[in-house]
């Protein structure tokens, strides 16, 4: 039995463009074994900190997926998305001229601590069997109800309107995008989601990730050059 099959915890800082599930396909296939799953999906226009487990180790991917997640980013004020985010094109344009830094730190607090969140209806949450995206890309009505989730901090880090920088540290389940459209609502503006990168889980830090570039060299020709080592 290799390592990988006796089980590693291995960080991955995921490239943008790159859906969650293209890291673990690129992972199998170069360690060569079928078990190696992830902790916590992140959009295609995320990057961060994604953890992949292998072999016996996949186990503990519930254990991981249930632990505080830090994220950092911006949004994009006056428009909103269908998506919530770029992958959708800006509608509904509104005049920001009106807001404030002072409207901006005061509306975080609507959305700090215990809250109900309603997820995208553009996400992988399925109804039916199905994930609603494929509904919703359909033109046909997903409702989904709304979820407890806690976001223990909000803070915004830089305002340059329209665009502003944000910090969040929240409970798994929480979908950064939908906090960027509610927070829109909040302003009275409209906001999507323009950037997002997962800077922690837990302890595991993003910085402490490695890059796919690094790993896909460390496996195809047994050196590692960013001198970060697996988990």
């Amino acid at each position: 039995m290799n390592k990988y099959e006796a089980g590693q915890v291995i960080l991955i800082d995921k490239p943008l463009d790159w859906t969650s599930f293209d890291v673990v396909r690129k992972i199998r296939s170069l360690i060569k074994i079928k078990k190696v799953g992830h902790a916590g999906t992140l959009d295609p226009l995320a990057t961060g900190l994604l953890i992949v487990c292998t072999g016996k180790f996949t186990k503990k991917i519930n254990e991981y997926m249930g632990m505080e997640k830090e994220y950092t980013g911006s949004f994009t004020l006056g428009a909103i998305t269908p998506t919530y985010d770029l992958e959708s094109e800006p509608i509904e344009t509104k005049d920001i001229s009106e807001i404030t830094e002072e409207k901006l730190r005061a509306a975080t607090a609507f959305f700090t601590g215990d809250i109900l969140q309603v997820p995208p209806i553009h996400s992988a949450i399925k109804q039916a069997g199905k994930p609603v995206y494929l509904m919703a890309r359909k033109g046909i009505d997903v409702v989904l109800e709304p979820r407890p989730v806690t976001i223990k901090s909000f803070t915004i880090e830089k305002v340059d309107l329209p665009v502003v920088y944000f910090k969040v540290v929240c409970t798994t389940g929480t979908y950064i995008r939908s906090l960027a459209n509610d927070y829109g609502q909040q302003l009275g503006c409209g906001a999507y989601l323009s950037s997002l990168r997962r800077t922690r889980i837990g302890d595991y830090l993003a910085a402490d990730a490695q890059t796919m570039e690094g790993f896909v060299r460390k496996e195809k020709t047994g050196t590692f050059l960013e001198g970060q080592p697996d988990t």
